[in-house]
């Protein structure tokens, strides 16, 4: 009898995780709805677990984020992740959903750890629900004090959680974000009130999510994604590429890896492999792969006119990229800016001023707040010339 209520326990334990399993491989393929179903499904047969919570709220916001470019921004471009049409803001709806989430899930871990302060899996899941509310605020909603406000105190939770489990290396993933994300700040942020005692220190930021990456269980995944993302901030491409590689292993529907592939190769000087980065997703998107077909050509076109650019191939840089500005589709507005700007940067590179000023006028008025519209104003008086590297 013991032998089957232990068995009646781990049936359903392992149907959650098998969705949550089933969730996450969505969710890294960028297919946002179906994962969300998937973790509403696991959170519905055990409302009582708050990382299941957590887990619909992380699904909302990175679908939020890949809707208004943001994630393909921040992974890829570089540039401006905040950027979005009008018609791409969140719903309330969607705002109400994701925050009653994340308040759910506050509740259940605060619950348990009102009856027992060193229940370090309830720290643990606590801390999540901190750093997703701060991403929300960050990326979405640009509240950036109560962004920071609440990095911190993701990060005060999981410190916790090292002082009781030493061993538990995922919780080294949000100590690692908050000592790179503070020790990125201006001085000024950094003597605020809410970060006394959190001085931040990126190399040792880096060190600890490189751990997570190598020996995490949870979050191996998360640290290597983020470890892409900061070798590109740090100018460290070759140790990308290995990463990205490894993801792609797993997460072949994930298009934004190729293209961010791509750019790692450019940026270590293999022009042969960064165009074949981006002409395998030229291919998958032909053949029909699963998760090819939503790629907008415009987004092949950018990445290959940019590689180029780079290049000095600036004929063909200029065909895939008049092919970008002149589509009939709705190009996000990073790409469309960024395709004008190097529009104005070929024309000036093969000294056709007038041209130049022209496209960098474009990139202006297609998106104001970009970082390439910034740009370009400052070229539209100093033409653009070619740093020496």
């Amino acid at each position: 009898m013991k032998a089957l209520a232990l068995l009646s326990i781990a049936l359903p334990l392992a149907a959650q995780e098998a969705l949550v399993d089933r969730g996450y491989q969505h969710f890294y393929n960028l297919e946002y709805e179906e994962a969300i179903a998937d973790f509403q499904q696991a959170a519905r047969e055990h409302p009582e677990v708050p990382d299941l919570h957590n887990h619909v709220a992380e699904a909302l916001v990175f679908r939020e984020m890949y809707r208004d470019g943001a994630l393909e921004s921040e992974l890829v471009s570089g540039n401006n992740s905040f950027l979005r049409r009008a018609k791409m803001n969140p719903t309330p709806q969607v705002r109400q959903q994701f925050l009653g989430e994340v308040q759910k899930a506050m509740e259940l871990a605060q619950a348990r750890i009102a009856k027992n302060p060193r229940d370090a899996a309830a720290l643990y899941s606590l801390g999540i629900s901190y750093g997703l509310r701060s991403n929300y605020f960050f990326l979405v909603e640009k509240a950036w004090k109560r962004s920071l406000d609440d990095a911190t105190s993701a990060r005060k939770m999981h410190n916790k959680v090292s002082e009781i489990d030493p061993g538990n290396v995922d919780a080294r993933l949000v100590q690692g974000l908050h000592d790179y994300l503070v020790g990125s700040l201006p001085l000024g942020w950094r003597m605020l009130g809410f970060l006394v005692g959190f001085h931040g220190d990126k190399a040792k930021g880096i060190r600890l999510i490189q751990d997570v990456a190598a020996h995490g269980k949870i979050n191996r995944v998360d640290a290597e994604i983020f470890l892409c993302a900061l070798y590109r901030r740090e100018r460290k491409p070759r140790e990308a590429i290995p990463l990205l590689d490894d993801l792609l292993t797993r997460f072949p529907r994930n298009f934004l890896l190729r293209f961010e592939q791509a750019e790692m190769y450019g940026a270590i000087g293999d022009k042969k492999k960064a165009l074949g980065a981006v002409e395998k997703v030229s291919e998958l998107k032909k053949s029909n792969a699963p998760g090819y077909a939503r790629v907008p050509w415009e987004k092949i076109w950018y990445e290959t006119g940019n590689i180029e650019f780079w290049y000095n191939d600036f004929p063909q840089a200029l065909d895939n990229l008049k092919r970008v500005t002149s589509s009939k589709e709705e190009v996000d507005l990073n790409t469309g800016a960024l395709a004008w700007l190097r529009t104005g940067q070929i024309y000036d590179m093969t000294k056709q001023r007038k041209l130049a000023v022209e496209a960098y006028r474009k990139a202006i008025a297609f998106a104001p707040q970009a970082d390439a519209a910034r740009e370009s104003r400052w070229y539209l008086s100093n033409p653009y010339r070619r740093e020496k590297s």
